[in-house]
C-alpha cells in the first residue's frame, strides 16, 4: 500500500470527519471542535484523529470525554458516507491537539520577556 494512498485517505477521513461532528453531533457536542489531521496506520486499521477543542481547561477536557464516548456513533456515521471510497472503516482514535493552547503559551512567556528586557533597559538609562 503506498503512502499516497494513505495521505488520500487521511485527507477524506479529516474532511468527512469534520462534516460528521459539525452537521451529524452538533447538537451533542461544543461547537468548537476542530479536525486538525488525522494519522491513520499503514495497513489503515486505525486512525488518529486530532482534535482542537476550544474554551476553557474544564469545558475541553468535558468536550473530550464526550466525544470518547460518541466514537462508536462517530464511526458509524462516518462509515456510512464514505462506505463507496473505502472497503473498511479504521478504528477512530481522538487525541487532544493541543498545538494552539502550546503556541499561546509560547507568545505569552515571549511578551513576559520582551517586557522584562523592556524594563530593564528603561531602569538602567
Amino acid at each position: 500500500m503506498s503512502s499516497l494512498r494513505v495521505q488520500r485517505v487521511a485527507s477524506l477521513l479529516q474532511r468527512e470527519l469534520a462534516d460528521v461532528l459539525q452537521r451529524e453531533f452538533g447538537d451533542q457536542l461544543p461547537p468548537m471542535i476542530t479536525v486538525t489531521g488525522v494519522d491513520p496506520t499503514r495497513d489503515l486499521s486505525i486512525a488518529r484523529v486530532y482534535v482542537s477543542i476550544y474554551g476553557a481547561p474544564e469545558q475541553r477536557r468535558m468536550a473530550f470525554r464526550r466525544l470518547e464516548e460518541l466514537t462508536p456513533q462517530i464511526r458509524a456515521a462516518l462509515a456510512r458516507r464514505i462506505r463507496h471510497q473505502m472497503r473498511f472503516m479504521p478504528e477512530l482514535r481522538f487525541v487532544l491537539d493541543e498545538t494552539i493552547e502550546r503556541a499561546q503559551r509560547v507568545e505569552e512567556l515571549l511578551s513576559r520577556i520582551q517586557e522584562e528586557r523592556a524594563r530593564r533597559e528603561g531602569s538602567a538609562s
